[in-house]
């Protein structure tokens, strides 16, 4: 089945995002990607693949990828280190404010959601409150580890010092607003009493975990923690793979998800 991809902007509460709609006709519920605390559309795409183009040929399903605001080509936070700070429930905001908005301007119920990192978190939290048909979470944070805060202070470093920046620059149109607002908000004390594991208790849909395991910014108590708390949920816990399982694994997991969904449909 043929498909077709296109980019715009759609505006959510007087916010422009950046969207990218791949088209498949006569789909089952479209795939939502949410992407990490560092991402944005073109993020997705790494190391030559179309990432989210290649789950949705496998899934035959369409897809939605957006950008935050302040990432990508989002419209930007103003005073991103002062007054326009995001909050440590900035994710419960994304979760269960921005993201239902932006279901209901497209028109979209019961999406499938696959989020990573700070997405997965994202994701794991719209799943708690609202109808999904499935959610794949890669990389989720449920709560705030040693090793995560020690590899942001050190991509602060690589941003202040290193190449960092440069790179960032290729994919956000602002990329000190992009940098800031996830590394202040992660490193701030109040950020460290982070904890969704009470919300994912309340999780129904198909639930698919997936980590790697030489993940530098989290354990495997992640995936303990939701599996206690959403028993249903199946884990995928992969080998020679960090914190990205769609750049060091796309292969596997690609597999996983289609698998994962056809047995859910």
């Amino acid at each position: 089945m043929n498909s077709t991809a296109t980019a715009k902007t759609v505006e959510i509460g007087g916010v422009a995002l950046e969207i990218r709609r791949i088209a498949r006709p006569d789909a089952p519920a479209p795939i939502v990607f949410l992407h990490e605390g560092l991402g944005s559309v073109a993020l997705w795409t790494q190391r030559g693949l179309d990432w989210p183009q290649a789950v949705c040929a496998a899934t035959g399903r369409a897809g939605v990828v957006y950008s935050r605001r302040g990432y990508g080509q989002s419209a930007p936070v103003p005073d991103v280190r002062g007054a326009g700070r995001l909050p440590p429930d900035y994710m419960h905001r994304e979760a269960w404010e921005v993201l239902p908005a932006l279901l209901q301007a497209l028109e979209i119920s019961q999406p499938v959601l696959v989020g990573h990192s700070d997405g997965a978190t994202i994701a794991l939290l719209h799943a708690s409150r609202h109808p999904v048909s499935a959610c794949i979470a890669m990389a989720p944070h449920v709560l705030v580890e040693d090793i995560a805060v020690q590899a942001i202070t050190e991509a602060r470093a690589a941003y202040e010092s290193g190449g960092l920046r440069e790179r960032l620059a290729r994919y956000h149109a602002e990329v000190d607003v992009a940098f800031w607002q996830w590394n202040d908000v992660w490193l701030s004390e109040a950020f460290r009493r982070f904890d969704i594991r009470e919300e994912c208790r309340r999780i129904t849909a198909p639930l698919l975990l997936i980590q790697g395991l030489d993940d530098e910014y989290g354990t495997l108590r992640q995936l303990d923690e939701i599996a206690l708390a959403a028993p249903h949920a199946r884990q995928l816990r992969l080998a020679a793979c960090g914190h990205s399982p769609h750049r060091d694994q796309p292969g596997q997991t690609v597999e996983a998800i289609a698998d994962f969904l056809k047995a859910a449909d």
